[in-house]
């Protein structure tokens, strides 16, 4: 459903055509580079505060991230850092390629980094929980602590894990922590 601090995917195109506004993508590097909405300017969520300046707030700031959740959370910020006219993808670049819009895609595919804390945090856990059956029932405490760590993830929007990930090599363009290099076109 849409609101006036959101904007539906085929909108978002006729903006883009009619220029005068900025498109930011706060996704992460890894993300951005695998595909993105040509003419976007990569700013990840995390740099948001410390990369504001480098957009116009005298121009329309259109936000956009995977599914939604990240630009809305990025949308907000922009508010509170005196940006007047922001308005977020609904349903991220997800929307954007249901409604058969065009992406620049690259040649890196690496699982998201979402997928890549479920797949850590299980592999974790199924070898806390063998580790408590046939070694020390003790072992059975690293499993709580995990599923802590989700609930508290789940509860408060902040992944430690994913932040943790998200640094590793494999998820890095061009072998290197993205602030205003190349990828962030």
């Amino acid at each position: 459903m849409k609101t006036d601090t959101c904007i539906l995917p085929r909108e978002l195109a006729a903006a883009l055509e009619a220029g005068g506004c900025q498109l930011i993508d706060v996704r992460e590097p890894v993300e951005h580079a695998e595909s993105h909405v040509s003419g976007a300017k990569l700013m990840p969520l995390g740099q948001i505060e410390a990369r504001c300046g480098e957009l116009d707030k005298s121009r329309p700031v259109l936000v956009m991230c995977q599914a939604g959740k990240r630009g809305g959370a990025a949308a907000d910020k922009l508010r509170a850092l005196g940006f007047n006219d922001v308005r977020n993808l609904e349903g991220g670049i997800l929307a954007w390629k249901a409604a058969g819009l065009p992406c620049a895609t690259g040649a890196k595919i690496v699982l998201p980094l979402m997928r890549q804390v479920q797949v850590t945090v299980g592999s974790l856990v199924l070898a806390s929980a063998i580790l408590a059956v046939t070694v020390n029932p003790a072992w059975v405490y690293l499993c709580m602590f995990f599923g802590a760590g989700l609930l508290f993830a789940g509860l408060s929007g902040f992944c430690g894990m994913a932040l943790l990930l998200a640094k590793m090599p494999w998820n890095r363009v061009g072998g290197a922590a993205c602030g205003k290099g190349s990828c962030c076109s």
